[in-house]
């Protein structure tokens, strides 16, 4: 069944992870932009997801894991880059079409490894690097050109053409899967030429900001061996998900080596074609994710330095460097990490007292958000400066700040409660105001149980909201209830992650998942966006317009004047800055790591995904 969505971003289609239902081995169609679900078995969890207490892997294989490849001995220590964090459970599959590929084929964090994009993202500065494209362009209001690396050649030495290109675009248009909501914008992809392609967008839909996040996100795929695929499998979708691929043919530097229930070994392409490219090749012959069964385990490996690069969320992190040990941040002092989304709370706008947008300024003014980032985040959290966009070089050039600070809140418990006692909100015997015969609270606000960072920052915002005379409950749901509750606008508060990801339609995409209200679903039946079903006519058109638009200080105008809107309106709150990756490093045996400061502009996504991947070649031993 397609999903059938008019203008909704995609770029989250890639993070979100596919969920397994009750141990059922049913996969779920990917969830719409912005929500975020739980990994399935095997699979990966971007940063921007709330960090479980434990990750245990899956003791016994997935039902369909493949057999061990490769060689099972261990790999020269001084050739080997061992990570950790983005792989939880046994490998399943390396198919790209499965739904849940495991590591490093997953939509997530791990491109460019062994299938490449087209172009690659800089998480630093929001621009679209050279990878198998060289350039693009829209040639008019309707059309982008993209030149591609007459160098590029597939793994098996077949070269990489515009073929190439115009068919994995239309596998998203014949079959439902990752990519395949780009055909809501998209009226054709065509060749023109061996090295040339064209995407022409949908008339009646256009939207250049989703088709340039296509050029970054689409992993490319090899027309003659998936065609062969297909036939094989009578074109059944179904079928050619069971598909192992175990030895997948593709564009990047690197090929699977190894696998089995305990780590997955990747060992370079010594013919790989981007060596033109990037002037040499990658400097580790071999990567190894090692699945860990917890974060306590993968922790004690990265800290001993068995493990050099680790995505897992470290609480207080300095304490690994504390006796001197070679371990790094990507910034060298709080917070830490570089901010890649904005977990925050979404209200129910049909729910009597949280539709004053009084209240919900109230209790945005009463969280305590250092006490957040202090508490849930180990401090990885700068403080809070409310706006749809990060505090960032990518982001905030978009908005003028001068412009919306007197509308920016910040924690300040006494001109809470006066702006709610001057709506009239008085307090009850019990301490809980009541506005027009409505008595603020109980109103539960929710996330998935075991999330644990997120579960602390609700009891936060619960006891703030005490503070103001207002009564918020917690409530931790299994995670299928809670993506449920989310979607059909089940619940009075709700805690999700608008438009999580480092993508060029940033930060439009965040913008129309908090605010855009045309064309989502009613109460009760399935909303991809705009959750909590806020409306606001201004703000629709605004979200409209943006991505036509080129001129860069109209649109600062436009995000300036839909920033005010929010601000004013407040249909979300904001909790805390989290890092796209959590990009932890030890020294003892590579060293060389970008940090913030190094003149190299790459961004801290070391041999995980987009322009990250220039790492690979400035590290050394």
């Amino acid at each position: 069944m397609k999903l059938k969505l008019a203008s909704k971003p995609l770029m989250a289609l890639f993070v979100a992870a596919t969920v397994m239902i009750a141990g059922c081995q049913t996969v779920q169609p990917p969830s719409a932009t912005g929500t975020t679900t739980p990994p399935a078995q095997g699979e990966t969890k971007p940063a921007d997801q709330g960090e479980k207490a434990t990750e245990p892997a899956t003791t016994e294989p997935a039902a369909n894991q493949p057999a061990t490849s490769g060689d099972a001995k261990e790999t020269p220590r001084n050739e080997t880059l061992y990570i950790n964090g983005i792989q939880w459970g046994p490998p399943s599959n390396f198919n790209l079409l499965s739904g849940n590929p495991a590591f490093p084929i997953n939509y997530g964090n791990s491109r460019e490894l062994v299938y490449e994009t087209l172009f690659m993202i800089n998480q630093l500065d929001g621009k679209l690097e050279p990878l198998l494209g060289t350039k693009y362009e829209w040639t008019d209001d309707m059309t982008l050109r993209i030149e591609l690396n007459k160098d590029a050649k597939w793994s098996d030495g077949q070269p990489f053409t515009s073929d190439d290109v115009v068919y994995t675009y239309q596998l998203g248009k014949k079959y439902d899967i990752n990519w395949s909501n780009y055909w809501a914008y998209i009226a054709d992809v065509t060749a023109d030429g061996p090295n040339a392609v064209k995407i022409m967008l949908n008339k009646d839909n256009p939207n250049r900001l989703t088709v340039l996040d296509s050029i970054e996100l689409i992993p490319m795929m090899p027309k003659h061996i998936w065609e062969e695929i297909e036939k094989k499998s009578n074109n059944d979708l179904a079928t050619i998900r069971k598909e192992v691929n175990a030895n997948p043919v593709a564009t990047g530097p690197y090929k699977i080596y190894f696998y089995n229930d305990q780590k997955i070994t990747i060992v370079r392409d010594d013919n790989y074609w981007g060596k033109s490219l990037f002037g040499k090749l990658p400097a580790p012959k071999y990567i190894t994710h090692v699945i860990y069964k917890d974060n306590a385990a993968g922790d004690l490996a990265f800290k001993s330095g068995q493990v050099d690069v680790s995505q897992q969320f470290i609480p207080q992190v300095w304490n690994m460097w504390k006796n001197g040990a070679p371990i790094k941040t990507y910034l060298k002092d709080a917070p830490y990490y570089v901010p890649g989304s904005m977990p925050s709370i979404f209200f129910n706008f049909s729910k009597k007292g949280l539709d004053n947008p009084d209240v919900r300024r109230a209790i945005a003014m009463s969280i305590d958000y250092k006490k957040i980032s202090d508490l849930a985040m180990s401090g990885y959290s700068a403080a809070m400066q409310p706006s749809l966009t990060l505090n960032t070089d990518a982001e905030s050039k978009y908005v003028d700040q001068a412009a919306i600070k007197s509308l920016q809140w910040t924690t300040d418990v006494k001109a809470a409660n006066e702006l709610l006692d001057s709506i009239g909100a008085k307090k009850g015997k019990d301490g809980i105001r009541v506005l027009n015969g409505t008595r603020l609270g109980p109103f539960e606000v929710e996330c998935p149980y075991g999330w644990s960072d997120w579960n602390a920052a609700l009891e936060i915002v619960a006891q703030s909201a005490k503070a103001i005379g207002i009564e918020i409950r917690t409530k931790f749901p299994e995670a299928p209830v809670w993506t449920n509750d989310l979607q059909t606008g089940k619940f009075d508060i709700i805690m999700n992650t608008p438009a999580g990801g480092v993508n060029p339609s940033q930060p439009w995409s965040r913008a129309h998942d908090i605010m855009y209200s045309k064309e989502v679903a009613p109460l009760g039946e399935m909303a991809f966006w705009n959750w909590g079903r806020y409306k606001n006519d201004k703000a629709d058109q605004i979200i409209d317009k943006i991505p036509s638009v080129t001129d860069q200080a109209e649109l600062k105008t436009l995000y300036t004047d839909l920033t005010k809107i929010w601000l004013t309106d407040i249909p979300s709150i904001p909790l805390m800055y989290r890092p796209w990756v959590f990009h932890t490093v030890n020294e003892s045996v590579w060293k060389g790591f970008p940090v913030d400061g190094d003149g190299s502009n790459i961004p801290p996504q070391i041999a995980m995904d987009g322009a990250g991947i220039r790492a690979l070649y400035q590290i050394h031993n």
